[in-house]
């Protein structure tokens, strides 16, 4: 059920015949009322706010904006972590909990895991975990706060995951998790503005090394054509790499969770797992192929690939098994690579990243191709198709060698 928030006059005046003005927030058919600290007459108020009759209306109106603006932003918040939250938790954000200001990173850790996984967004639940592992087994104080969390203490940090060979792609991510944990502290009151470290320490600087390669329409083609008649055991695999490739470089957990009842007529139709949004997908000839092998294998459960085994499991275990069977797929794919005469790291990240660098290729807006992927934003879809423009760059300095006479 959607939120609403509404400023209103209260029921029962004051001594002085005023009526004191309330934010009242609704959530789930349960109401919560919180004071503004102004009131009026009854002939003063619109229904939303001051007439001009009231005394200096225009800055009480403004101060009466700012509540209610301030209310949604804490809404909108919460909707935009995927959390279910109660009216309490809205009052303690909006109010302000004085409490908050002794809350350590570590606690706040927990309580960002805990209510990710009550909301099942156990991906990121376990992303934060093994981020907040890697973090405190570099830092062992526990009792360590926000305002303690200073750029030189992040360089330090990520100089102690570069001795551990992690990669740049690495650091970013777990970067970005204290990143998004900073925020969240500052959304909760447990920490002022004023602090954030990450306007000088720049996640941005890791970005663009150990790019994965796109791969060609060719090498494509050739991961398709491949005889698997010496290696059965990838059959599975070059399914799923075609699936993927073909249904718009779609997840590996959406393909997992896809069902049967997904299949309308000539189209795919799913929710995405990671936004939530809806994707209506056109099957081709080479996915209706690979759907028939399926369908038709007489499978006991809802699924259409033989992946998540039982129709009963909980999202814990779904979670669980989608770690353990991309790891797998991402070991089969190099396998598979092989036998095609591939000479690329190929990961079921690769696979969306080709999709949309040969749609680039062949002319496809960016805008379209940010569209079909279900990207929240170009910028996303632009970081995709780095390799493709570098390439395209030296494609054209190579220009600079086709002239007549032209001596080494």
């Amino acid at each position: 059920m959607a939120t609403s928030v509404k400023l209103l006059l209260k029921n029962k005046p004051r001594s002085d015949f005023t009526y004191p003005i309330i934010l009242q927030v609704i959530k789930d058919g349960k109401a919560k009322v919180i004071s503004t600290g102004i009131s009026c007459n009854k002939s003063d108020w619109t229904g939303q706010e001051l007439k001009r009759t009231h005394t200096n209306f225009q800055k009480r109106n403004l101060i009466l904006m700012n509540i209610k603006q301030r209310a949604l932003k804490i809404i909108d918040d919460f909707i935009e972590e995927g959390i279910d939250f109660t009216l309490n938790d809205f009052e303690k954000i909006f109010k302000g909990d004085k409490q908050n200001s002794r809350i350590t990173v570590f606690e706040h850790f927990q309580d960002v895991i805990q209510r990710m996984k009550l909301s099942n967004r156990l991906g990121n639940a376990k992303s934060y975990h093994d981020t907040c592992n890697s973090f405190f087994k570099f830092h062992s104080d526990r009792d360590l706060t926000f305002k303690g969390l200073k750029v030189t203490l992040l360089e330090k940090y990520e100089a102690y995951l570069r001795n551990r060979n992690n990669q740049d792609s690495g650091i970013a991510f777990k970067m970005r998790a204290l990143r998004a944990l900073y925020n969240s502290a500052i959304r909760n009151g447990i920490v002022s503005n004023d602090h954030y470290p990450f306007d000088k320490y720049k996640i941005s600087k890791l970005k663009g090394k150990g790019i994965k390669r796109a791969l060609t329409r060719d090498e494509v083609k050739r991961i398709i054509d491949a005889d698997l008649s010496d290696r059965p055991d990838l059959i599975n695999t070059k399914n799923y790499f075609v699936f993927s490739y073909f249904v718009r470089g779609i997840n590996w957990i959406d393909m997992l969770k896809l069902k049967k009842d997904n299949i309308q007529d000539d189209y795919i139709v799913y929710i995405r797992s990671k936004t939530k949004t809806v994707f209506k997908v056109k099957i081709l000839p080479p996915v209706k192929k690979i759907l028939d092998y399926y369908l038709n294998q007489n499978s006991t459960t809802e699924y259409v690939f033989p992946i998540l085994l039982r129709d009963d499991l909980t999202p814990m275990q779904i979670e669980n098994r989608k770690q353990k069977t991309l790891k797998r797929f991402n070991k089969e794919l190099k396998e598979l690579a092989k036998v095609a005469k591939v000479a690329k790291n190929v990961t079921s990240y690769v696979i969306r990243h080709s999709y949309a660098t040969n749609l680039k290729q062949l002319g496809v807006s960016i805008e379209k191709i940010s569209q079909s992927m279900g990207h929240s934003s170009v910028e996303i879809t632009n970081s995709y198709l780095k390799d493709f423009e570098t390439e395209e760059i030296d494609l054209e300095n190579e220009k600079l060698l086709n002239f007549k006479n032209y001596e080494k």
